[in-house]
Parts: structure tokens; C-alpha cells; sequence
């Protein structure tokens, strides 16, 4: 029996937000550490993402953002249910404390995405080979329904669905994160349905809430994959109805993980965020260990012994 082929796309999240981060991740990228990125057209830094993306030749796709900072619709800046009374979107809690309120309204949610891609295009020139979710707003109840929909209005094939087998027996994981990360996946597993339902597909396999951060390092990454391979073999596929990317024949298979990574160089204030100043996720150390960790030679020596090939969403 042949060793299952394995595609891994590492892909650095919040590419756009400041300009320090845009150089850890253009670091990386050239390192062979990071091989896809995921832009934040809000980002103070987008417009100088987009330019190092294209002189790079960095595959990239659309972070949209519908939590943090301010929105790209004009229409929407003043006077929109996305908004808190201090005129920026309502943060990863408040949006969804929002939406179970039901307080925010879809066609709204549905103007945002359309204006963010739309800018995406302006700034590189194409559509997103990939689009998902800041902060996994993309899978949330009535949102993920727009998403696909706006997906498949754009004829973007790909996205994220972040379902992570081994999650539960991560005990390193502090519990009131744990508890955000189990409604994350319980939320990706009710959005399946909808996403197959409109042709969208995404990797067989997704890696990135046991890893993120202080929680980064070479073994839980090795251990990670090695776990999800693991499941995968036994269960065929962890995303239960997930719409893989790749055909199987007799003799081989070939195996699709995404791993989200948050690399960078922390920002330093007021320079960053999305029209709000930095937060504290892109100001800590982390930013940086997880750049350390992404680079070690040890991480690339364990790709290539695997047997695992770094790739981007445009390459499936």
C-alpha cells in the first residue's frame, strides 16, 4: 500500500494588518515557511500587501473581515447594524453576541463582503484564489448563508472550514479559549451542509486552533499532522461530508490540510489594525515565536520526510 501524498497549505492570516506583519510573512514566504496568505483588505497595510504579494509572487486570498476595525463599504461607515456606538465593527464577541440578538441584518453582511472583494480586486489585479473568515465569523449561523452565497457569486471555489480532529485531548489549551474554539467547530460542522450545497470546497483537513500562538511549536505542528493523518486514514475524511479537492484512484490518494498560521513581527502603536489602532493579538510576542517556529529547519526536515509538499489554494 502507497504512502498517501500529502499537500500542505500553510497560510498566513492577516496579511495587510500592519507593515511589520507584512515582513514577517513575506519572511516566511520566501523562507518556504508560509506558502499562501490571506489578505485583510481593511488592513492598514493593504495596499502594501497586495504590491509585496505581486513582486513575490505570494499566492493570496481574501481574509474578510467583518469584526474588527472599520468597514470598506462607504455606504455602511455611518450608519449600519455592523457597527458599535463608537462607529467600528462590534469585535469577535460583540459580533457574535450581535447576530444572537439578533440584531445585525444579512443584507448588510452580504454589502461588506461584496465591497471587500471588490477592493481585493482593485488592489491585486484578480479575484481571491480563496476567501474565509477573520476571526471564523464565515462559518457563524445566518452568515455562513451570505458567505456561500457571495462565494459562489464570484466563483470562488475554495474556503476554510475549521474543524480540527484531536482538538478535545488538547489539555494545553486554557479553558475559556478551548471553550471559543469548541463553538468555532461546532459552527463549522453546521455550515457543511450549506457550503456543499453551493459547490464550495476546502482542504480534507484543517490545522491551526492547537497550534496557535505560545502553543506553537515544531512537535505540536509534527504531532498535529501526524494526528489528523492518523483520523484521516481511519475515517476516509474528518470533515464528514467536506468536498475534497483531490480525485483518489487504486493505488494512491492524495491528502489536502490547510495549516493557519499567525506569523509576523508584533505591531508597534499607533501604526496598524483595521481603522481602530493594533490589538493585542498583533502586538504579542507570539507573532514573532510562531515566525521563529515556521522557520526552524527542523519543521522543513520533517516536511520532507513525510513526504509533504508545501502548496497554495491555486495549485489544487
Amino acid at each position: 500500500m502507497l504512502q498517501d501524498r500529502v499537500k500542505l497549505i500553510v497560510t498566513g492570516d492577516d496579511f495587510g494588518y500592519c507593515p511589520r506583519r507584512n515582513q514577517g510573512i513575506v519572511e516566511c514566504f520566501l523562507a518556504g515557511a508560509v506558502s499562501n496568505v490571506s489578505l485583510l483588505v481593511n488592513g492598514s497595510a493593504a495596499t502594501d500587501a497586495a504590491q509585496l504579494a505581486r513582486r513575490h509572487n505570494i499566492p493570496i486570498g481574501l481574509h474578510a473581515n467583518l469584526s474588527e476595525g472599520s468597514p470598506v463599504c462607504e455606504v455602511l461607515k455611518k450608519n449600519s447594524s455592523l457597527l458599535n456606538e463608537d462607529g467600528f465593527f462590534h469585535g469577535k464577541m460583540g459580533f457574535r453576541m450581535a447576530l444572537a440578538k439578533g440584531l445585525l441584518k444579512m443584507s448588510e453582511v452580504k454589502q461588506e463582503l461584496m465591497a471587500q472583494l471588490d477592493l481585493f480586486r482593485e488592489l491585486t489585479g484578480h479575484i481571491p484564489h480563496h476567501m474565509d473568515g477573520h476571526q471564523h465569523v464565515h462559518v457563524l449561523p445566518e452568515v455562513r448563508h451570505v458567505f456561500a452565497q457571495v462565494l459562489e457569486e464570484y466563483g470562488i471555489k475554495y474556503t476554510r472550514v475549521p474543524i480540527e480532529p484531536g482538538l478535545h485531548s488538547c489539555d494545553w489549551i486554557e479553558p475559556p479559549l478551548m471553550d471559543f474554539y469548541l463553538g468555532v467547530e461546532q459552527d463549522s460542522f453546521n455550515t457543511v451542509n450549506v457550503f456543499t450545497r453551493h459547490g464550495i470546497r476546502w482542504p480534507d483537513i484543517y490545522i491551526g486552533l492547537s497550534t496557535m500562538g505560545k502553543n506553537m511549536s515544531i512537535n505540536n505542528i509534527q504531532c498535529a499532522i501526524n494526528t489528523v493523518l492518523t483520523a484521516f486514514a481511519a475515517k476516509k475524511n474528518p470533515s464528514a461530508d467536506a468536498k475534497p479537492f483531490s480525485h483518489q484512484d487504486e493505488q494512491s490518494r492524495t491528502v489536502t490540510i490547510e495549516l493557519m498560521v499567525h506569523p509576523g513581527y508584533p505591531s508597534i502603536p499607533p501604526v496598524g489594525g483595521c481603522g481602530e489602532g493594533p490589538d493585542d493579538f498583533s502586538q504579542s510576542w507570539e507573532r514573532l515565536h510562531e515566525l521563529q517556529t515556521l522557520m526552524n529547519p527542523e519543521l522543513q526536515s520533517y516536511y520532507k520526510t513525510r513526504n509533504i509538499e508545501l502548496c497554495a489554494f491555486k495549485d489544487l
